[in-house]
């Protein structure tokens, strides 16, 4: 039986590997912190709350003295570190809270664990894994090799450069102190629970208000999607078979471009509204509620500074290592995800009325 503290996981990522591991261990424990700030949802954890195996405290990654005394009083053996300021527009025009939260709070927590674990209860059978980006790489040309364990870092954005320190504290914590840890950079996920400002939920939720689907540039940059329960089994498997001090990048093998994202997801909206004749009630300010395509909201901004071109993840040292494969492509994800919000209008209707915050 295991005892994890997941930072961040009141968040998109965080809430599903909370779900997933907890299904797919139902012996062990989960300890969540989470600052609850703007992403934090605590109603992603509201199933939970219950739960005996499951234990919520609100508190910053910053926090070094409550980081030990929850790694002591629950035993934790595993920390898994999904804790970040991830939105690249708002580093470009506020780049403190990302080098507050994603490096002096990566090594908040490191510190604490070294404390813990290592130098007052010398905890053998610990680990920290921490989850990062494809950001850090940069980007690459549309005849580039997908990123690899051994690409250089190249990060472009203030996020991407906060993301890109905190890896290297995690590698120095190991190499220098013992720390057993793992680390999995991961290309864009996507699935429920996706906090409505980021590229998907913000284009499926404009399409049923009707409202502009605003798409940076030509729409071309490209991004390998990778569904969240995918990601949520890499975690998984580097867990319980990772080699400590080893880096995996996890993908979803999905390259797509933005503007082919778009045009999908305004399909797959097309064909549930021409199905279920209720969602032009529910929804009677989307297009399609009267029989027009979604793909009329289109509509091109100006590109944003530094936009990276093109990531995409070469996952074969996970696949071959651990056995990882990602069990949807991207059409069978996005389906699900579309349908998981048409399911849960309260949950995102709270987040856009902003009643998530009482």
């Amino acid at each position: 039986m295991k005892s994890l503290l997941v930072t961040g996981a009141a968040g998109f990522i965080g809430s599903n590997f909370v779900h997933y591991w907890l299904q797919e261990n139902p012996d062990d424990r989960v300890v969540v912190l989470d600052a609850l700030t703007y992403a934090g949802n605590k109603n992603n954890l509201i199933d939970l709350l219950s739960d005996s195996r499951f234990s919520f405290v609100q508190g910053s990654v910053c926090d070094q003295p409550l980081i030990e005394k929850l790694l002591a009083q629950h035993q934790v053996d595993t920390l898994v570190h999904f804790a970040a300021e991830s939105h690249v527009d708002r580093s470009i025009t506020g780049p403190d809270a990302f080098i507050d939260t994603n490096i002096v709070g990566t090594h908040s927590l490191l510190k604490a664990a070294k404390n813990v674990w290592l130098d007052e209860a010398n905890v053998t059978d610990h680990l920290f894994h921490h989850v990062s980006t494809d950001e850090v790489y940069g980007t690459l040309a549309a005849d580039d090799p997908a990123f690899s364990e051994t690409t250089p870092y190249a990060p472009n954005s203030p996020y991407a450069a906060s993301k890109a320190s905190s890896d290297h504290l995690v590698r120095a914590y190991h190499h220098t102190y013992g720390l057993k840890v793992t680390t999995s950079n991961c290309s864009n996920n996507y699935g429920p629970f996706h906090f409505p400002e980021k590229l998907i939920p913000l284009c499926l939720l404009n399409i049923l208000n009707g409202k502009p689907l605003p798409i940076y540039g030509d729409g071309q940059q490209i991004r390998d999607w990778l569904f969240v329960d995918d990601h949520s089994r890499g975690i998984e498997l580097i867990i319980k078979q990772g080699r400590h001090g080893e880096t995996y990048n996890i993908g979803g093998n999905n390259e797509w471009a933005n503007i082919d994202v778009v045009k999908l997801l305004c399909a797959i909206v097309d064909e549930r509204f021409a199905a279920d004749a209720s969602l032009a009630s529910r929804f009677p300010k989307s297009p399609c509620a009267r029989a027009e395509k979604a793909e009329s909201l289109i509509t091109f901004v100006k590109d944003r500074p530094g936009h990276d071109t093109r990531y995409a993840i070469d996952a074969q040292k996970i696949m071959g290592e651990l056995g990882y494969q990602p069990l949807e492509d991207f059409e069978s994800g996005l389906n699900r995800t579309v349908d998981w919000y048409l399911a849960n209008e309260p949950w995102w209707q709270a987040i856009l009325d902003g009643s998530y915050r009482d």
